[in-house]
């Protein structure tokens, strides 16, 4: 059976920020790490810390080439270097990342603001 995750990317690096604290951080990471595709939403909505980088290039680095992962992003891939703390650990995970990757752009309205209900007519 395959197994999937679906996490916010400030979920994930809050929960393995905390798991340093309790020492599970290696059980944290065994589970990203081997889950078969990991969809991690919202990923630089804010500038990764030197630990979250650290964290989010070992996760990369250990999945490459084994298992399936998504990023969602707001941003450009071109915005995402500047998030890292060091552009060298950027670059190394996002190459990873880039490699046999297929990246899909969505341009245009909202989904959700075409999907929301209509604004029903102002009574003054």
């Amino acid at each position: 059976m395959q197994s999937v995750l679906k996490v916010k990317a400030s979920d994930m690096l809050k929960t393995l920020h905390q798991s340093r604290a309790d020492n599970s951080l290696a059980r944290e990471l065994i589970t990203l790490i081997g889950i078969d595709l990991l969809i991690v939403d919202d990923f630089g909505l804010k500038p990764l810390t030197g630990e979250q980088s650290s964290d989010f290039y070992e996760i990369i680095v250990e999945r490459y080439g084994r298992a399936s992962t998504i990023l969602t992003s707001n941003r450009h891939v071109e915005e995402w270097v500047p998030l890292f703390e060091d552009p060298i650990v950027a670059n190394s995970a996002l190459d990873r990342l880039a490699h046999n990757a297929h990246q899909l752009v969505i341009e245009g309205e909202s989904y959700r603001r075409r999907m929301a209900p209509p604004q029903s007519a102002r009574k003054d």
